[in-house]
């Protein structure tokens, strides 16, 4: 499998999953919030997973838009900063006394799945590089254009 296919996979999956899971804090809060990992559930009516699903939502767009549009570098520069996202739930888990296992098992197993997709949607190297580097060489006038 080529590079570019495991990248695009991982990205259609890892943008498919955090919709779900975005469209479910939106929808049926009460129903996904448990397997966020805290103690117990936030003051009022639960407001903190409305934000929490809205952000989860937001973030799977992005990552389709950059995507769809074939935007690889950018969603690899997206994808890094993204991996800050599942990195402060596990954080947040561990400090409120929640579970270490969903702390690390999905939250942290998530952060390191996305920042390994940013990493090789990073390294990949733009198909076109080739020929445009030995049309410049056949003619450097051609380099600003």
């Amino acid at each position: 499998m080529k590079l570019k296919h495991l990248t695009t996979a991982l990205a259609a999956a890892g943008a498919a999953f955090i919709l779900y899971i975005g469209l479910s804090y939106l929808i049926a809060p009460q129903s996904i919030a448990p397997g966020f990992g805290v103690s117990g559930w936030p003051e009022q009516d639960g407001t903190a997973f409305l934000i929490k699903g809205l952000r989860d939502t937001a973030s799977g767009l992005v990552v389709l838009a950059l995507l769809l549009n074939g935007q690889r570098r950018a969603l690899g520069w997206a994808l890094a900063a993204l991996a800050v996202v599942p990195t402060g739930d596990m954080l947040i888990v561990l400090n409120d006394g929640g579970h270490p296992g969903i702390a690390y098992g999905v939250h942290g197993l998530t952060a390191l799945t996305v920042a390994a997709t940013a990493a090789l949607l990073l390294r990949e190297r733009p198909q076109h590089a080739p020929a445009r580097l030995a049309a410049t060489r056949r003619d450097p006038a051609r380099l600003g254009g």
